[in-house]
């Protein structure tokens, strides 16, 4: 994947799409759209470094799990990023 990916343009039904995710996302864990729009921006950066990811398929979810503690329910970040290729380091 390379940088200019990111601006591909993007039909209004998957804009729509993505910015209900994130708003559903973002009002489980309490934090902003733009907040969760930086995590994910940020995963697919740190990742991109590693492997060859399809951006388009990535999916983040915050939901509520049970902790090991007697802390209760907990928010977790779950991320389904599907690789496309590793990228091989010349070491």
């Amino acid at each position: 994947m390379g940088f200019m990916d990111f601006f591909k343009k993007k039909n209004s039904g998957n804009v729509a799409k993505d910015r209900l995710k994130l708003l559903l996302i973002s009002d489980r864990a309490d934090c902003s759209p733009d907040v969760m729009e930086n995590i994910k921006n940020d995963i697919i950066q740190v990742i991109s470094k590693y492997m060859e990811i399809d951006a388009e398929g990535l999916d983040i979810q915050i939901t509520q799990t049970e902790s090991d503690g007697n802390n209760g329910a907990v928010p977790a970040l779950f991320a389904n990023i599907p690789i496309k290729d590793l990228k091989h380091s010349g070491k």
